[in-house]
């Protein structure tokens, strides 16, 4: 997943994303990166959410194996309003950005959009459950956007918890579900009681 102003290193080695990077590099080097609605789907083109998120590749290099090592810097999420006809190996799209055009204003969400008295344990409580390490000093001094959207890029959250991340509606709201999702994983590691529905 990728977020605006996120930074997404990617190791690129299927035949048909190589075509893709060979021609976003040749062009304006754009590249749009949504999430498929199942994570194991072993269909030719699985089905993909609606919004995603378009990228710039902002550094690569190219291995003596024919692979691109590249960074994809996120500007502005978008949703798909149409899928085109296949020409080439990798699919495109239509994308309308209208609803997102905050995101190409420079991120500027204040420390205060990020709640770190709650984020700090319940981010620490699921490291530790992953088995993940983690620069706290780096945690502490990091701005609030970069801090949030790092943690949601990374963090091994399932298809829908990342796709709500990316469609929350600014900063403030990522980060508070960002917290949720923090929470709800630790409860559920300890089996903390749940009230039951009918």
């Amino acid at each position: 997943m990728l977020l605006p102003r996120g930074r997404l290193p990617l190791n690129i080695f299927e035949p048909r994303y190589l075509a893709m990077v060979r021609d976003a590099l040749a062009a304006e080097r754009m590249i749009g990166m949504v999430q498929p609605t199942e994570a194991n789907s072993r269909a030719n083109v699985p089905a993909v959410y609606t919004v995603g998120c378009l990228g710039k590749i902002t550094a690569f290099s190219e291995t003596d194996d024919g692979r691109f090592l590249i960074t994809l810097t996120g500007v502005c999420r978008f949703r798909i309003g149409q899928e085109l006809a296949r020409v080439t190996p990798y699919r495109k799209v239509l994308a309308n950005y209208d609803e997102f055009a905050a995101d190409l204003a420079p991120g500027t969400a204040p420390d205060a959009a990020v709640n770190r008295e709650r984020l700090g344990p319940a981010l620490k409580g699921y490291l530790e459950m992953h088995g993940l390490a983690a620069d706290w000093h780096a945690i502490e001094q990091a701005p609030a956007e970069t801090l949030i959207n790092a943690l949601a890029m990374i963090c091994p959250f399932a298809p829908p918890e990342k796709q709500a991340l990316l469609e929350a509606g600014d900063v403030m709201a990522r980060a508070d579900m960002m917290v949720t999702l923090l929470e709800m994983a630790l409860a559920g590691r300890h089996g903390d009681p749940q009230t039951p529905m009918q």
